[in-house]
C-alpha cells in the first residue's frame, strides 16, 4: 500500500515538472525571444525565403518599437479574423491561430507618412522629410513557371481555341486563359542581372522555368517601378488617410498605430494594402539571421530526409549568424 502511494506521488511529481517545464518555455517563447522562418520575399534582400532568425520580445515589453527596427507582428485583422471571446482572442495571439509576419517600421504614433511618385519614382515622407531608404532591395525581381513552360502554353493555346470554338469572344477567351496561367506561376523572387542562372547569389534559378516576354528575355520587373493611385494625389494633398495598395497614400497615425512596410515594395502586401497596425499586433524585433536555406519548406527536417544531399548545397553559408539592420 505504502509502495503504490510513493509510485503514484512520482508519477504526480513527473507530471507537474513536465507541466512546468512547459509552462516556462511558453513564457520565454511567448515574452523572452521567438525563432522564426521567412515565409515570404516582402523582406528581400533583407531576408531571404527559407531563412531563420532570431526576434527579441523582451524588450518590447519595456519601450515602443522604433523607425527603422524590422518587427515580427500577428497578422492584421483584415486577413485574420480574431475571436471577440478574450480567451480565445489570447490563445490566437499567443498560441495558434494568425501567421507571424514581418517587415520594417517606417512611421510610429504621431508621426505623417506620404508616400509619393517624384520624377517616376515611388519615395516616402515621414513628417515632411523625405526619407534615404538605403534598406531597399536594390535588384529587379524575375517570373518563374512552376512546370515546364512549353508545355503550359501549348496547353493554354489550346484551351483558348477550345473557348472561341465554343461561342466565347476571342478577348475574353484570351483573359480567361491568362489568368489560369498566373496560377502556374512562383511568387517572384529577386535576381542579379549581372551573374549567370548558375551563380545567383539569393535563389536557384532554373533557366527553363523563366517566364519570358514577346522578345524572348527574361520578364524582370525592376526596381523603383511605381505602383501608381487612381485617387491618391488628390487624397494626398487634402490630408485625408487614404491607402489602396499604392505608392500612393497619406496616414497621420493614431496614439499606438504603426506604419510598416517591405524593403521589397514590389513584392510587399504591406500597411500600403491593410493600413495602420495597432501596437498590440507587434511582438518582437528581428535582431539576428540565425541561418539560411533556399526553401519553401516550413519544416527543414522534412526537406533535409526528402533531399539529403542536394539539402546542404542549397544552404546560403555566406549569410549565417548575422546581425540584421
Amino acid at each position: 500500500m505504502v509502495h503504490t502511494t510513493k509510485k503514484q506521488k512520482s508519477f504526480l511529481a513527473n507530471v507537474l515538472e513536465i507541466v512546468g517545464l512547459l509552462l516556462l518555455v511558453f513564457l520565454i517563447r511567448t515574452f523572452g525571444f521567438g525563432l522564426y522562418q521567412v515565409p515570404s520575399g516582402s523582406m528581400e534582400t533583407t531576408l531571404l525565403v527559407g531563412e531563420r532568425f532570431f526576434a527579441d520580445k523582451l524588450s518590447y515589453l519595456f519601450r515602443a518599437p522604433r523607425r527603422g527596427e524590422v518587427i515580427s507582428f500577428n497578422e492584421p485583422p483584415v486577413s485574420y479574423k480574431y475571436s471577440t471571446n478574450k480567451l480565445m482572442n489570447l490563445f490566437e495571439r499567443y498560441v495558434w491561430g494568425p501567421s507571424n509576419w514581418t517587415k520594417r517600421v517606417i512611421g510610429i504614433p504621431g508621426d505623417e507618412v506620404r508616400g509619393v511618385i517624384e520624377n517616376g519614382k515611388p519615395v516616402v515622407y515621414l513628417n515632411g522629410k523625405k526619407l534615404d531608404e538605403t534598406y531597399l532591395n536594390k535588384y529587379p525581381l524575375i517570373h518563374l513557371w512552376n512546370q515546364d513552360p512549353s508545355a503550359l502554353l501549348e496547353l493554354a493555346a489550346r484551351e483558348q481555341q477550345r473557348l472561341v470554338m465554343s461561342g466565347i469572344e476571342p478577348s475574353r477567351a484570351q483573359k480567361i486563359v491568362q489568368y489560369e496561367l498566373q496560377r502556374h506561376e512562383l511568387p517572384p523572387r529577386s535576381y542579379d542581372p549581372s551573374a549567370s542562372f548558375n551563380d545567383q547569389p539569393f535563389y536557384r534559378i532554373d533557366p527553363e522555368m523563366v517566364k519570358k516576354n514577346a522578345e524572348g528575355m527574361p520578364e524582370l520587373i525592376w526596381p523603383g517601378t511605381p505602383i501608381p493611385s487612381d485617387h491618391g494625389k488628390e487624397r494626398i494633398e487634402q490630408k485625408r488617410n487614404y491607402w489602396d495598395g499604392s505608392d500612393e497614400f497619406y496616414v497621420k497615425l493614431g496614439s499606438d498605430e504603426y506604419w510598416v512596410m517591405g524593403d521589397n515594395r514590389l513584392g510587399s502586401k504591406d500597411c500600403r494594402y491593410f493600413g495602420p497596425i495597432k501596437r498590440d499586433l507587434i511582438h518582437g524585433k528581428i535582431t539576428l539571421r540565425i541561418w539560411s536555406l533556399d526553401s519553401d519548406h516550413s519544416w527543414w527536417i522534412l526537406d533535409l530526409i526528402t533531399h539529403p544531399i542536394d539539402f546542404w548545397k542549397r544552404m546560403r553559408w555566406n549569410r549565417f549568424f548575422q546581425w540584421v539592420q
